[in-house]
């Protein structure tokens, strides 16, 4: 009986994996994929198509554009970007000690220290080389 009942529940595992089970999900996307691709043509057909010098322009929030879109731009931009990121990274591995810090005890309490240690140095490290100076 027990092996009758193991055969039983191996064909239907089988039945749920085979390639027929997913055809809802098929239709399903073949149905979304028609329906945006209609909604896009439709669009295009049925809105205006009033290309004005105004429409044309570039807006950027309001305010006239002017000069180049390819002008170099300072690299310190960038650097304080790649700097926040990486240490408001920092900040988020302190949640879960902050979380278990009972549970950790003095070894985590170490290891936090350490952690904060490499990142202080990293941070001296970077304020030495100027990166945080503004004045050019």
């Amino acid at each position: 009986m027990i092996h009758f009942l193991q055969g039983d529940l191996i064909r239907n595992v089988q039945d749920v994996n085979s390639a027929g089970s997913y055809l809802p999900v098929i239709i399903q996307l073949l149905f979304v994929a028609g329906m945006i691709g209609s909604l896009m043509i439709l669009t295009h057909m049925l809105g205006p198509k009033r290309k004005t010098a105004d429409k044309l322009a570039t807006f950027a929030s309001g305010i006239a554009s002017h000069g180049e879109a390819r002008e170099p731009m300072a690299i310190k931009y960038f650097l304080v970007a790649i700097l926040f990121v990486l240490f408001d990274v920092e900040v988020i591995f302190f949640y879960p000690y902050a979380v278990n810090f009972k549970a950790l005890g003095w070894s985590g309490f170490w290891a936090v220290l350490m952690f904060v240690g490499f990142f202080l140095s990293g941070f001296i490290y970077v304020i030495k080389k100027g990166a945080l100076q503004w004045e050019d």
